[in-house]
């Protein structure tokens, strides 16, 4: 019997060696050796302060900001941890009501908006911690940030098209801006 349990036991530390310990060391000391800013989280840091992460989304509430799509976590608002959409269909009710009370929110921030309000500002991502929104979404929202800061909309407006990020590869995807990036931007405008 100890014939059999030895090798098997050999083998079992073997590979927990390699697949626990030397595998992901070697894949880690990869990453920080050619993409360093995102094997340490993708941290925009303005001055030497860490103000988020590239890739999940910020919870601005402040009229002065722009604001990201809703946040599927709870219960807190784009919370790593709790990742993961709400599950519910498009038929539900409950999802119905979330949406409607979220353009009640948007419309009420801002009830002279000229544009009707983007889908991406009233539904959430899948995981929940989307950082992008739509070109639309961003020019949606600048009638009220312009009132918030006493800033002309035409500046605005390009600063949005400023941080306004291509098709991946001219292929994939959308048009999307980063909402962390575009509110640091923002605050430098002063």
């Amino acid at each position: 019997m100890l014939s059999l349990l030895r090798p098997a036991i050999t083998l079992f530390i073997l590979l927990t060696i390699l697949t626990g310990l030397a595998y992901p060391a070697a894949i880690t000391a990869l990453a920080h050796a050619f993409f360093p800013g995102q094997a340490a989280g993708s941290l925009l840091v303005v001055g030497d302060k860490p103000v988020g992460s590239r890739l999940i989304g910020q919870n601005f509430a402040d009229p002065k900001y722009f604001w990201g799509r809703p946040s599927a976590t709870s219960p807190q608002p784009y919370n790593a941890q709790a990742s993961g959409g709400s599950n519910l269909g498009p038929l539900n009710p409950a999802l119905a009501d979330a949406v409607k009370g979220r353009i009640d929110a948007l419309r009420a921030a801002d009830p002279s908006a000229p544009l009707p309000v983007p889908a991406d500002l009233v539904t959430a991502s899948a995981s929940g911690l989307d950082p992008d929104i739509s070109p639309k979404a961003a020019r949606y929202q600048i009638h009220r940030i312009a009132a918030a800061r006493h800033v002309p909309e035409e500046r605005l407006e390009e600063l949005v098209a400023r941080h306004t990020e291509g098709r991946q590869w001219g292929l994939f995807g959308e048009p999307r801006i980063n909402v962390l990036e575009l509110n640091v931007a923002l605050d430098a405008l002063h």
